[in-house]
């Protein structure tokens, strides 16, 4: 298969500083077959993925707009790999792999065994009051599953996410355990219930970080003009509030200032005498900022986006791990790709298309520079994407790569030939298929028995 798959890229026409003589060529085809047998040897090529590997997720930047909506045309001077990964953070998703039948249940929420990615940590939840002091849902037996986690309670608190699978409770081993000997044991434990709970890229979504946007009044504290001006602002997934003159401005202006809420101070405000009025401290500087919104309603829901943006938790998905992990692997060194070879990505604010050798792998378009470069350049989550085959400019076929929602980057890429084009479709189609929105799946899951304990 090695073999098959280099002799396909040898046929494809490279750039002209990658070009090589034929011999040197075999040489390093060698060369690079050696380094890939040594990796099976020592077991490294796994895409397993490691439990705590940090993010380089480039997506936020309190300097520049065109810096937030990476644009993947990636330069050569740029030295941080930065993934595009906006509307994944969106929503939760869950992988049901590749049980795409509609007549199975999803792989993420089935009972049947299979090698998986598990990340499993210790949850320690301490007892509220009311008729649910965790404030969490558990549902079904072998896996336990918890389905839903009440805002503000201890369970979010203390980082228990929906999707978490109950491995252990209070020291014992719930995994063969009906579902309501589990409940008992936790309502009979002490105040502080202690709990393993697993993830993996299957059944452990992504939580959702805060977004919110609407016009709010800003206070201006200028020596020149005072009063409140009306600004439209946007709270982004990546914790950064910013905004914009108009709300015809966004996406098409840089905003008019943005500002890191992580670590920040928001509560509302009754010095100035005025109703519906909040503050943001943030944590560097010594500024302040004042908003007014328009109904106690409206104040209430930016007050809550914004202090979830101003206190993280801050945990990947194990999907961010699995990626991250093989970021840093040579591209024939990820096992089972699903698609791999030369495309053309279309770098919109230069209007040229730049050149990467790329490998699909579950959900994820990984960047190379070249067949032997490493690390990857970068890489596109592509969860809730849609492909077409397009017309664009003096191209007759282009790959579309479009999101759900505008908000988010619409990316163009082309291969050498419209049949290769037509292999990276069928293959992106099947390959963003495997990923489904968690509401999704549970609602899938759904015609099983129902077991379920409000904890």
């Amino acid at each position: 298969d090695l073999k098959s798959e280099l002799n396909k890229t040898r046929k494809l026409p490279l750039l002209k500083d990658t070009r090589a003589s034929d011999s040197s060529q075999e040489e390093a085809i060698d060369q690079w077959a050696r380094r890939r047998k040594q990796f099976k040897d020592s077991k490294k090529c796994s895409s397993a993925g490691g439990s705590s590997i940090n993010s380089t997720i480039t997506e936020g930047s309190v300097n520049s707009e065109d810096a937030r909506s990476l644009d993947l045309g990636l330069h050569s001077e740029n030295e941080d790999r930065g993934f595009y990964t906006e509307n994944f953070h969106s929503a939760p998703w869950v992988s049901r792999g590749d049980d795409v039948s509609p007549n199975n249940s999803p792989r993420c929420l089935s009972k049947r065994p299979r090698p998986v990615a598990i990340r499993e940590r210790t949850v320690k939840i301490a007892k509220g009051t009311g008729s649910y002091p965790w404030g969490f849902r558990i549902q079904f037996s072998k896996p336990i599953l918890v389905t839903e986690v009440d805002t503000n309670s201890a369970a979010e608190e203390a980082g228990l996410q929906v999707g978490d699978i109950l491995i252990a409770v209070n020291g014992t081993d719930v995994t063969s355990m009906p579902h309501s000997e589990a409940a008992n044991l936790a309502r009979k434990g002490p105040d502080v219930l202690t709990m393993v709970v697993g993830s993996d890229i299957s059944r452990y979504p992504n939580t959702p970080r805060p977004t919110c946007r609407g016009y709010l009044h800003k206070r201006t504290q200028s020596a020149i003009l005072k009063g409140w001006r009306k600004r439209w602002f946007v709270l982004k997934h990546s914790g950064h509030l910013q905004y914009y003159k108009h709300k015809k401005d966004e996406g098409k202006c840089k905003p008019l200032e943005i500002t890191k809420l992580e670590g920040a101070e928001i509560g509302v405000d009754t010095s100035l005498g005025k109703p519906f009025v909040f503050k943001c401290i943030p944590q560097s500087g010594s500024r302040i900022f004042y908003f007014c919104a328009t109904s106690n309603q409206e104040m209430k829901r930016w007050l809550e986006a914004m202090d979830k943006a101003a206190h993280p938790v801050h945990q990947n998905h194990v999907w961010v791990d699995v990626t991250l992990h093989n970021t840093a692997l040579p591209p024939l060194a990820i096992k089972n790709p699903e698609c791999l070879g030369l495309l053309h990505q279309l770098d919109r604010s230069r209007d040229v298309w730049v050149q990467h050798y790329c490998i699909l792998k579950d959900g994820c378009l990984y960047f190379y520079a070249t067949l032997r470069s490493t690390p990857a350049q970068g890489g596109l989550y592509l969860q809730g994407y849609t492909v077409s085959e397009q017309t664009l400019g003096s191209k007759r076929s282009v790959i579309e790569l479009k999101p759900p929602s505008e908000e988010f980057k619409t990316f163009y890429l082309c291969a050498e030939n419209m049949n290769e084009n037509k292999r990276w479709i069928t293959a992106l189609k099947a390959s963003i298929n495997k990923w489904l929105p968690l509401h999704q799946a549970i609602q899938d899951f759904m015609n099983r028995p129902l077991e379920e304990t409000r904890m």
